[in-house]
């Protein structure tokens, strides 16, 4: 007996229309006109059945905290840090926790039902470490939560973080965090690389550095990580994320060091939504877009994701758990708006960011789990274009969530009664 048919869908790779057949939270079949019947069948009107989305780059412990003493009213980076330091004092266990749950509820609604986050180990109180365990054990049945050990203050520049990255990671935090550029020499930033990739090494833990989260072009951490992710056989298990300076290097510098990042076999995370606001701010005009060098990191074969960094906090006031809006704006910042690279966006919120997480693939298959998201639209390119509503969010078969379609009503004479977006769509352009 079957659970649960979802009729009538499209695949990413284009496959459609089919039915998916659910039983036991696993992919029963996947065929069109499927001949079976279930306790519960859902009509998917010919939209889109996807993987769930995956934000491989978020801070958890200050979300939902806009305003919290006072506003960033600089918008910068450094004025965000700043605050940030102002808050950690007066975090409570509780108050980290209500408005973690509370964002975890929004991104099941938005069907983004794994995230990394980051987690400042630089309180000796590990405040957010402790709360953010156990909103982790709370989500478990609905989100893949993973936690990096970040010493947001720098490995060495903060006399206290080393110790408490320790601490962290013995409290069963997934992953080794670190910020190299905000080291108070560049060697510093070096040996801290260094210092995080062994210990990664040591513990078979992957290692997730910001690096070079700066307009400058010399912040070049990304390939000490990279020289490091070779030497100690890290490769996969090894992210290096925002790596903003890039847009910044020389070009013949990012000739060398493209290949050497591919070579590695690392993971790099831009932010499209964090990386254009706060980079480029010294910047008069012409003012720089602040995101990596994605088409040549991708022409290399380098695994790219797209990470939502920030939601209402210190360093971003807006932001929605939406993944679709971090691919949007990706595509609108690179830019790149040919056919294969706004398909390639979808990826970058999806299957990418499962493979920087380490997760098995979540491409939709027989046997595979019933783990999707219907979306309000065709075809990756629409929902991108449109950020697409979240129709169903289904996880191992269970329905987490269902909206209704966006669908405008009209009082027109002669047109449509009723106008929905993801009709509007140009067919056959491929």
């Amino acid at each position: 007996m079957l659970d649960l048919i979802l009729r009538n869908v499209r695949l990413p790779d284009g496959r459609g229309p089919l039915d998916i057949a659910i039983r036991q939270g696993r992919i029963a079949a996947l065929e069109p006109n499927l001949d079976a019947d279930a306790p519960r069948v859902i009509d998917g009107g010919g939209r889109l059945a996807s993987p769930p989305f995956v934000d491989p780059h978020f801070h958890m412990d200050a979300t939902l905290s806009l305003g919290l003493p006072r506003l960033n009213r600089s918008g910068t980076l450094l004025e965000g840090i700043a605050l940030w330091g102002e808050l950690k004092p007066i975090l409570t266990p509780e108050a980290v926790m209500e408005r973690a749950l509370r964002y975890c509820d929004l991104a099941v609604a938005q069907g983004l039902l794994a995230i990394r986050t980051h987690v400042d180990v630089c309180d000796d109180r590990l405040t957010a470490t402790e709360a953010l365990i156990e909103v982790r054990s709370r989500v478990k049945p609905y989100i893949d939560l993973q936690l990096v050990a970040f010493p947001q203050d720098g490995l060495y520049r903060s006399p206290t973080a080393e110790a408490n990255l320790l601490r962290a990671l013995d409290l069963g935090v997934d992953v080794v965090g670190g910020i190299p550029h905000f080291e108070r020499t560049t060697e510093d930033g070096r040996r801290s690389v260094t210092r995080l990739c062994e210990l990664a090494a040591e513990r078979g833990l992957p290692v997730d550095l910001h690096c070079d989260e700066s307009d400058d072009p010399l912040s070049r951490h990304i390939e000490t990580l990279a020289f490091e992710a070779t030497r100690l056989s890290l490769g996969p298990r090894a992210v290096g994320s925002h790596c903003t300076s890039m847009h910044s290097m020389d070009n013949y510098y990012a000739t060398k060091l493209i290949p050497l990042i591919a070579e590695s076999g690392i993971h790099v995370v831009p932010n499209p939504l964090i990386n254009i606001t706060l980079q480029g701010r010294a910047d008069t005009y012409p003012r720089r877009r602040g995101l990596t060098r994605i088409p040549e990191l991708r022409a290399a074969g380098v695994n790219v994701a797209f990470g939502q960094d920030c939601t209402m906090d210190p360093w971003y006031p807006l932001g929605s758990a939406d993944m679709l809006e971090v691919a949007h704006m990706g595509v609108h910042a690179v830019p790149m708006t040919s056919r294969e690279a706004m398909r390639w966006a979808f990826d970058a919120v999806t299957v990418n960011g499962a493979a920087v997480l380490g997760l098995p693939d979540p491409t939709l298959r027989v046997g595979g789990p019933a783990t999707l998201v219907v979306l309000q639209a065709r075809d990756p390119i629409e929902a991108v274009r449109l950020r697409a509503s979240r129709l169903w969010v289904i996880r191992e078969g269970r329905v987490l969530a269902a909206t209704a379609p966006r669908v405008a009503h009209l009082s027109l004479d002669g047109r449509p009664a009723t106008v929905d977006p993801a009709d509007y769509a140009p067919q056959a352009l491929d």
